[in-house]
C-alpha cells in the first residue's frame, strides 16, 4: 500500500532532542509532509543525527504526521516501534551481511503503520557493500523509507548518495552545547568550559561534563606556548605529558563501556545463555569508539593550543598599534604556529603515529620561538 502524504502539522515536540540543528530540523519537518524513499543524514558524530532519525521516523509513522503524543510517536522516539528498524554494522565496516539483511527488511510489509523506516548507521563505511546498498536503496517498495547516517561521502558512495535527499548536520554550536548542558543540570561555568572542548559533539560533551580531569587537561594544552623554550628535552617531556593526558581522557569512556558490557553479560546469563552473543563484535565496536574518542581529544587539544596562539597574536597586534616597538617576527611566528597546528589536526585523518606527530609539532613550535 502506498502511504498517503502526512498532514501539514508542525511536530514541534518531536525534535526536542535535536540540539543546535535548526536548518536540518526545518528540512525534516518539511520532508515529513510528502516524503521520498531515501534520505542521507550527513554530519559529524555527536551532531544529533540519530535523535533526528528517530524524530523523523515518528513523523513518518504517526497517522497524524507527528503529533508527539500517540503510541506511534512515543515508541518511535524511544526506538521501540516495530516499523522503525536500525541496521548497525557488526564489524569494522558495513559489510555484505548487513546489506543482505537490509535488502530483506526493505521487502517486508509494515507491521502497524502505513510505512516502515529503515535507519542505516555508518554508511560511510559501506565501501565494499556499496553496489548492493545502491540496488536496495534505489528500488525500494513504496512503503519503505531509508534514512542513511554517514560522517561523510567517500567516492565509493557518491552514487548511493545521489539517490537520496541529503540533510546536512553541522557540529553543534558552542553556545547550544553549553545551554544543553545547563538544561541537564551542569553548572554554567562548567558547561561553558566543557563546550569549549566538546568540538560540537553532544556525546563527548556529556562525558566531559562528568570528567574531573578535563579542566586540568585544558590547562595543560594552554600552557604549551609558555613552556616551550627551544630545548628538545622540554619538547619531548611536554609531548609525553600531553599523550598521557589522552589516556586519562579516554578512561571515562572505558568505564562506561565496561559497565555496559557487564550489564549485557548479566542479561545474557539471566536468559540462560552460556555466553554473550556477539561479544567480540561488541568489544571491537567499543575499542573503535575509544580510539575515535582519543583522536577527538587530541583534536580538541590542538584546538585549545591554536586558540592560545591566536590570543597571543591578538595581544601582539594590539601592541603593534601602540607606541613602542613590537618584537621582530613575533606576529609572523604566531601566525606560523597556528598554521602548524592546523596542519597537524588535518594529518589526524591519516591515522598517524600520535607520539611522532605531537613531538614533531612541539619541536617545530619550539623552533619558532627561538
Amino acid at each position: 500500500m502506498v502511504a498517503e502524504p502526512v498532514p501539514d502539522r508542525p511536530a514541534v515536540g518531536l525534535f526536542a532532542e535535536v540540539v543546535g540543528q535548526p536548518a536540518a530540523v526545518a528540512a525534516l519537518r518539511a520532508a515529513a509532509r510528502n516524503p521520498v524513499h531515501a534520505y542521507l543524514f550527513r554530519g559529524p558524530p555527536g551532531s544529533g543525527r540519530r535523535a533526528a532519525a528517530r524524530a523523523f521516523a515518528a513523523a513518518l509513522l504517526c497517522p497524524e504526521g507527528g503529533c508527539g503524543q500517540c503510541a506511534h510517536c512515543r515508541r518511535a522516539l524511544a526506538g521501540t516501534h516495530p516499523d522503525l528498524v536500525t541496521v548497525e554494522r557488526t564489524g569494522a565496516a558495513l559489510g555484505m551481511e548487513e546489506a543482505r539483511r537490509l535488502t530483506m527488511l526493505a521487502q517486508r510489509r509494515p507491521y502497524e503503520a502505513a510505512r516502515q523506516v529503515l535507519v542505516v548507521a555508518d554508511v560511510h563505511l559501506a565501501l565494499r557493500s556499496a553496489p548492493a546498498l545502491l540496488k536496495t536503496v534505489e528500488e525500494p517498495p513504496a512503503s519503505t523509507v531509508f534514512v542513511l547516517l554517514a560522517d561523510d561521502v567517500p567516492p565509493e558512495l557518491v552514487t548511493v548518495a545521489s539517490r537520496c535527499v541529503e540533510v546536512a548536520f553541522v557540529p553543534v554550536p558552542r553556545a547550544a552545547v553549553a545551554a544543553w548542558l545547563v538544561d541537564l543540570g551542569v553548572a554554567p561555568d562548567r558547561a561553558a568550559l566543557v563546550a569549549d572542548g566538546a568540538g560540537g559533539d553532544l556525546v563527548r560533551a556529556r562525558l566531559l561534563a562528568e570528567d574531573d580531569g578535563f579542566a586540568g587537561r585544558l590547562a595543560l594544552w594552554r600552557s604549551v606556548p609558555a613552556r616551550l623554550d627551544g630545548q628538545g628535552t622540554v619538547s619531548a617531556d611536554l609531548a609525553r605529558a600531553l599523550l598521557d593526558s589522552l589516556d586519562a581522557a579516554t578512561e571515562p569512556l572505558r568505564a562506561e563501556h565496561a559497565a555496559g558490557l557487564a550489564e549485557a553479560e548479566a542479561e545474557a546469563a539471566a536468559r540462560g545463555e552460556r555466553g554473550l552473543p556477539g561479544r567480540k563484535e561488541l568489544v571491537d565496536h567499543q575499542h573503535r569508539e575509544e580510539r575515535r574518542w582519543r583522536t577527538d581529544e587530541l583534536r580538541a587539544g590542538l584546538g585549545v593550543l591554536a586558540r592560545a596562539y591566536r590570543d597571543r597574536l591578538a595581544v601582539a597586534v594590539g601592541a603593534a598599534g601602540a607606541p613602542g616597538p613590537t618584537r621582530p617576527g613575533e606576529l609572523r611566528g604566531y601566525e606560523e604556529a597556528v598554521g602548524l597546528i592546523t596542519a597537524t589536526a588535518v594529518a589526524l585523518q591519516r591515522n598517524p603515529n600520535e607520539s611522532l606527530l605531537v613531538e614533531a609539532l612541539l619541536v617545530a613550535l619550539s623552533d619558532l620561538g627561538r
